[in-house]
């Protein structure tokens, strides 16, 4: 009985001891619990207002900025873009007028010098407008760099794309001043080698524009990449008939003589059959790539009188008929 009262009197003890210990560890806890609750809290008001005074210190920097923006400055801005905007048009006359009168194997050389010119006083242009107002200190540059990117980046992606992909042009060379190039379904003469875009003069003489970033997915045709002579592919439609030799020999006699031909390069009579007929090419190049098509109205001319003479017969009309019809 006693041995009993002992062994009762020691579990009760043992369960009070336990309960002692749990709510030792739920206080522990709690107070765990509280004091990072307590930390968490202070440092989320810590980077709030490191954050707030950030922006604040941003906002006072901007703000002190444009407070600088004067009338003077105003007009000292205004004056700097019309100085470079004169330079610019003076160097294209020069140049350009220039090119024109020396000899004509270095007319395309010299109007190369037009888009470096052209992007350097731009660029120039640029960074003496940022110095006027902004002073280009690190802490200025800092202060509206980041706001100024992020807005343009959104509103003038494509203007920017244009703008690097002309900068890429100048090294690359897929078109130069005087070029005659295929791009953006137009074909002509490049006139004109801008910050953002080309202009080309088309063969009905009118002016194209076509931005630079075009050639960043878009393949771009180059007939004389630089040079003078451009090759030139004039097409003559004969019937079956026709004695292949004798129209060879025409073509060949009416390149060599032709008063636009450039004698030193290749002459090359290409023949191919159809069921309408046979087509004849003639590939030659002329003396300057600018007479691409007097010179093709030139041979076309004068081979159809050789053909009249010779009796050499055209395709019928009824057989081009149908082949338009197929």
């Amino acid at each position: 009985m006693l041995l009993h009262q002992i062994l009762f009197a020691n579990r009760q003890a043992f369960g009070a001891y336990l309960s002692l210990l749990a709510q030792s560890a739920g206080d522990a806890a709690k107070d765990a619990a509280k004091s990072a609750g307590d930390a968490a809290k202070g440092a989320a008001q810590g980077a709030a207002e490191s954050a707030s005074q950030a922006a604040n210190d941003t906002a006072d920097q901007t703000r002190q900025l444009l407070s600088k923006i004067t009338a003077p400055k105003i007009f000292q801005a205004l004056l700097i873009l019309v100085i470079a905007y004169a330079i610019i048009k003076a160097v294209d006359w020069v140049v350009i007028t220039f090119s024109e009168r020396v000899a004509r194997h270095n007319r395309l050389r010299i109007k190369q010098f037009q888009p470096f010119v052209r992007t350097f006083v731009m660029t120039v242009t640029v960074i003496l407008l940022m110095n006027l107002f902004l002073n280009l200190s690190r802490e200025n540059v800092l202060a509206v760099t980041g706001t100024v990117a992020v807005a343009l980046g959104f509103a003038f992606k494509d203007y920017a794309s244009s703008i690097i992909a002309g900068i890429v042009g100048l090294f690359e060379s897929p078109y130069r001043v005087g070029d005659r190039v295929a791009i953006a379904d137009e074909y002509g003469e490049v006139i004109s080698y801008g910050l953002r875009s080309i202009r080309l003069r088309t063969p009905g003489d009118n002016i194209v524009t076509v931005p630079h970033s075009h050639m960043w997915t878009n393949s771009v045709s180059n007939a004389n990449m630089g040079e003078l002579e451009a090759q030139v592919v004039t097409q003559f439609y004969l019937a079956h008939e026709a004695n292949p030799e004798k129209v060879e020999n025409i073509l060949y006699r009416i390149a060599h003589t032709s008063k636009y031909t450039h004698l030193k390069m290749p002459i090359v009579v290409v023949m191919s059959d159809h069921s309408w007929g046979s087509l004849f090419k003639l590939r030659s190049y002329p003396l300057d790539a600018r007479d691409e098509f007097a010179y093709a109205t030139d041979l076309t001319v004068r081979a159809k009188r050789e053909f009249e003479k010779k009796g050499i017969p055209y395709p019928r009309r009824f057989d081009l008929m149908e082949v338009s019809s197929e």
